[in-house]
């Protein structure tokens, strides 16, 4: 895995490691400088731009450790004098390791599941003469978010997972707009769009509330800020926990920051609207939707002028890219922008 710097001072480091960020935002809520800058969360988490969920602005970090303290992952990691001083005062070291245990029957299921891909289960054959199965399962307790997946679709009760947080989770209908951002980000699998039948009324996105691990990187991937995730306890016996629990209990995740910018190659824009219609921030407005594909202008973020897709402006941007996924010519990309 590759370790980006995040600060220095004195004989401390502050280490980022983008592999294991969730884009979750729970670091940027403790920072007492303001120094973390998380944003672009769904782009990022569906590929359509170059960098990492999170940013830090040296000049303002005085490597505090706060952040790395309250990360659910260990993504952040103080070092000093080179050496990780990591504790049981951090939330990622004192999170007890997912297990396994001997009632396991190594059926595969929990392999199936893992939205992380953490676990590998080996078979084969038993030797003692019955018609069985051996084996054994492994989890990567690195990779491991803690979502409890495993420990529920288990037939023989044999996984044992504690995860980082309790708490709350709401998403407000009226302003939802289905766009998925908060889907195609969630670590844990724990959201999704609920199937209908015919006639049938059912709410845009719904939750798994034994997969959630309530980190809010849903709550920074939602464009229209539709979704509130509220911390409510930290389960894992964490040393000098009161000093997390006033930075992260009961209180509002901070907003992302706009951290890119809509790029449209005119010469390939075919002027279709699919991105018009498509755009969260847009579809916010009543006359925006299916069917109205000849009325694509006057739009708040994309519309569409002589034939061609215009950015009206880039600040009302929620960033979950999917004006860039529509785009049947791929006109349309998301490029860093400095914060």
């Amino acid at each position: 895995m590759n370790e980006v710097v995040f600060g220095v001072k004195d004989d401390k480091q502050l280490e980022y490691t983008p592999e294991k960020c969730i884009g979750c935002g729970t670091c940027v809520m403790a920072c007492p400088k303001g120094s973390l800058v998380i944003g672009s969360v769904g782009a990022v988490a569906r590929g359509l731009i170059d960098k990492d969920f999170l940013e830090n602005q040296t000049e303002l970090c005085i490597v505090c450790g706060i952040c790395a303290k309250t990360c659910p992952t260990g993504a952040l990691e103080l070092k000093q004098a080179g050496e990780s001083v990591n504790d049981n005062a951090y939330i990622s070291v004192a999170l007890k390791d997912t297990t396994v245990n001997d009632n396991c029957v190594h059926c595969g299921l929990c392999e199936q599941i893992c939205p992380q891909g953490c676990i590998e289960v080996k078979q084969w054959l038993s030797n003692d003469g019955t018609a069985s199965v051996d084996g054994e399962t492994i989890i990567d307790t690195e990779c491991c978010i803690h979502c409890g997946w495993c420990a529920e679709v288990c037939p023989a009760e044999a996984i044992s997972v504690e995860k980082p947080f309790e708490g709350t989770w709401f998403r407000d209908e009226n302003v939802c707009t289905a766009c998925r951002s908060c889907v195609d980000t969630c670590p844990c699998n724990a959201l999704f769009n609920p199937d209908w039948e015919s006639g049938e009324r059912v709410d845009k996105v719904a939750q798994r509330a034994d997969a959630c691990i309530y980190c809010g990187a849903c709550d920074m991937a939602c464009p229209v800020d539709a979704i509130t995730v509220t911390k409510t306890a930290i389960i894992p016996e964490v040393d000098k926990k009161t000093l997390l629990e006033k930075k992260l209990l009961n209180a509002e995740m901070k907003r992302p920051t706009l951290t890119s910018t809509l790029v449209i190659d005119e010469a390939a824009c075919l002027g279709c609207g699919n991105c018009v219609i498509v755009c969260p921030v847009n579809a916010t407005d009543d006359e925006v939707g299916a069917g109205y594909l000849n009325e694509v202008d006057g739009k708040k973020i994309l519309e569409v002028r002589n034939g061609v897709a215009q950015v009206v402006n880039q600040d009302l941007c929620g960033s979950d890219g999917a004006c860039a996924m529509i785009c049947p010519v791929g006109a349309i990309t998301l490029e860093k922008r400095e914060v």
